[in-house]
């Protein structure tokens, strides 16, 4: 698999799972937490924030928070 990019739909996806977040649609369109956050997102772009959110939800780890 290769890696997206940080800030990236699907990069935001699954570090909202990672962190227990719920689910909703964001990216960072200039890297994670670089510029401004976007929550307006072309179809294409909500299926790969869904799309990492759900590969973490089922192959990647979760935070511990103890």
């Amino acid at each position: 698999m290769t890696l997206p990019k940080h800030g990236s739909p699907f990069d935001r996806g699954s570090a909202d799972s990672y962190y227990h977040r719920p689910r909703n649609p964001h990216y960072y369109p200039e890297g994670n937490a670089l510029g401004d956050r976007c929550e307006s997102l072309t179809p294409e772009q909500v299926k790969e924030y869904l799309d990492g959110y759900d590969w973490n939800e089922a192959h990647g780890g979760k935070k511990n928070w103890d």
